[in-house]
């Protein structure tokens, strides 16, 4: 008991390990766990799930992948597949059964498997895995549309591949004798009718029992959780793995209501299927012993780069002709489709039914299976990015800001923001208030930035950071406390916030971080723009160092943020340490005093200190001077 607890515990600490080590390095999380798998159960024997799980090995895997593919399922909005759907619907509907039909055939004639064996491991291999998938977009940060459809393809292809293997058992069975052909007509039928029917029914409970308050707010997660349990287990008794496509259907309904806590419980969803992604993970690639990898041979390699560079690039061009997409975005979908949790678990349960039925190379499928998950895991985790940045289908990778709250000063950060290159975003509900903006061509979102809308809107991926800087205080730490989990907490900002830790202070486990100390509010910072502060950039050398540019500045100067030569953005009111050389200092306060910097650099010359390297723009002589309407404005 007490080394099943030791097992279960490194399992824990190796995936949360490995995942850590991915964002540190920035590399394909499921690589890392890839190895640790393979170091905890072939290359060591430590950990030898089979044995060590036994009876509740299989069962427990299922129900974890099936709490992954729900999740999966709350992160799919038909709004994000608005103009990706055709392109979806013909992946799915076309370029799988083709997928299938071609994996069997290559399995049979190049792979040498028989051809029970080859058919039901055509059907496993139509998914791709939103196990690997998710968090591969995560890293590559693609453009909205090409990263749309993988994520649809991944998570609705899993459980019709698992479906597809039950549909090919089944067949075999019948082949053999086992089943009778109106047998298995009725069961696939009553099966499928009590998927889809109980996806849709159960999600329609819960939105009415959380609607109607019949469920507590501290209760909502647990009750979703095992809802989701029960509703597979259940599924699972009229048709095996059928469960798998309920509750996808299930989490896809959830995720296009209106229930109000959803977001809360999606979070906490996604903390639970990054645990078992990473534990199920290790779990099945310990499972693989030393004889599966022997019984990889050259024919092995074969099938697998059939399926990569043939099978899957031959079905996605052919399935996506006139479905709306560029060369480039049918190009990358061709060659990304990484096999994951789901392939490898199915297929070691459809290997061990096969070899129960009396098919002697079942045991070879789990083996097959597992090497297209490693080389496609491989391949496209290390490919992706690259792939993407060469089709030009990448994001910015510049990390960018999100300002909320289109006031004269916050559009006067904005263009200097753009005039430096950094990507920027103006949020303001108020249409009048975002007019400066849209005349200095500065990108912007015209509605409610805590709507669901501006969620599918405005993609947190491509900003960094964000500032809340709207006239309203109460509002701006609403506006941190939504993005803080998206963004970090501590890459939200908010203007008028201070470090005060007094009663009338808000709790820091609200709102953002002071965007400046000391903090100025938004009639202060409204007012020295009136008064002709200007937001002035700086570059630091080695003989302009930090120490020099500040005595460069007035007292009162707000020392904002820096940018490091990689584009990253460090807030001075967070940061522990100091801007180094090439680092580019924004501020905001008076235009600088020359003779002050001249009489400066006149006591360093002896010391070899050599001048500045500042850009700012002068101040807008429309907002040195203003009239008494401008002041009392709550712009």
């Amino acid at each position: 008991m007490h080394d099943i607890a030791i097992k279960i515990a490194l399992i824990g600490a190796a995936g949360i390990a490995a995942q850590w080590l991915a964002w540190r390095l920035q590399l394909p999380a499921i690589v890392l766990l890839l190895i640790a798998g393979f170091i905890a159960g072939p290359a060591t024997g430590f950990i030898t799930p089979a044995a060590d799980f036994g009876e509740i090995y299989r069962p427990l895997v299922s129900l974890a992948v099936a709490i992954i593919l729900f999740e999966g399922g709350l992160s799919l909005n038909f709004r994000e597949i608005r103009e990706t759907s055709k392109a979806v619907r013909r992946i799915i509907i076309l370029a799988g059964p083709m997928v299938w039909a071609m994996t069997a055939v290559s399995a049979h004639v190049i792979g040498g498997l028989s051809w029970p064996t080859a058919i039901v491991l055509g059907a496993v291999l139509v998914v791709t895995g939103p196990t690997v998938i998710i968090p591969l977009l995560r890293q590559a940060q693609l453009n909205s549309r090409p990263a749309s459809i993988l994520r649809w393809e991944a998570i609705v292809n899993d459980p019709i591949g698992a479906l597809f293997a039950v549909l090919s058992f089944e067949v075999i069975l019948v082949v053999f004798g086992r089943h009778q052909v109106d047998n298995l007509l009725a069961l696939v039928t009553i099966g499928m009718v009590i998927a889809v029917g109980g996806g849709l029914a159960a999600a329609k409970a819960i939105e009415w029992a959380f609607a109607r308050g019949h469920v507590p707010e501290y209760l909502k997660a647990p009750v979703l959780f095992a809802s989701v349990l029960g509703a597979y287990a259940l599924t699972n008794l009229a048709l095996e793995e059928a469960g798998l496509l309920t509750v996808t259907i299930m989490g896809v309904a959830l995720a296009n209501t209106r229930i109000t806590s959803l977001t809360d419980m999606r979070r906490f969803k996604e903390t639970i299927t990054t645990l078992l992604v990473s534990g199920v993970f290790i779990i099945l690639t310990a499972s693989l012993t030393p004889a599966d990898i022997v019984s990889l041979d050259w024919r092995a390699a074969l099938f697998v780069a059939s399926l990569l560079v043939v099978i899957r690039p031959v079905a996605i061009m052919i399935a996506t002709i006139g479905a709306g997409l560029t060369m480039q975005e049918r190009l990358l979908t061709a060659w990304i489709a990484p096999r994951g949790v789901v392939a490898v678990a199915v297929s070691g349960l459809f290997g061990t039914l096969l070899l129960d039925a009396g098919v002697e190379d079942a045991g070879r499928m789990t083996a097959f299976a597992f090497a297209v998950v490693v080389t496609t895991i491989v391949l496209h985790g290390f490919t992706l990015g690259p792939l993407a940045a060469f089709l030009k289908l990448k994001q910015d990778s510049k990390p960018g800001i999100l300002i909320v709250g289109g006031s004269r000063w916050s559009t006067t950060l904005a263009r200097k923001l753009k005039e430096i290159e950094v990507p920027v975003m103006l949020a303001d509900p108020n249409w009048n208030h975002l007019t400066e903006a849209r005349l200095a061509s500065i990108p912007v979102y015209f509605g409610e930035v805590l709507s669901e809308q501006a969620h599918h809107a405005i993609d947190p991926k491509r900003f960094a950071n964000l500032i809340a800087a709207s006239d309203n205080e109460a509002y701006n730490a609403l506006v941190c406390t939504d993005f803080g989990p998206e963004l970090g907490r501590s890459n939200v900002f908010q203007i008028g916030r201070s470090e005060d830790t007094g009663r009338q202070s808000i709790n820091f486990t609200l709102g953002g971080r002071p965007l400046a100390l000391p903090g100025a509010g938004f009639h202060e910072l409204r007012e020295r723009l009136l008064s002709g502060w200007t937001f002035q950039i700086t570059r630091l050398t080695d003989e302009f160092n930090w120490d020099t540019y500040q005595q460069t500045r007035a007292d009162n100067a707000m020392i904002m943020f820096w940018i490091k030569p990689s584009g990253a953005i460090i807030f001075a009111s967070v940061s522990g340490s100091k801007p180094q050389a090439n680092d580019r200092v924004l501020s905001f306060a008076l235009p600088r005093d020359e003779a002050r910097i001249e009489a400066i650099r006149a006591a360093n010359a002896a010391g070899g200190i050599a001048g500045t390297s500042e850009a700012h723009g002068p101040a807008d002589p429309n907002l040195s001077s203003t009239t008494a309407s401008d002041r009392d404005s709550n712009r």
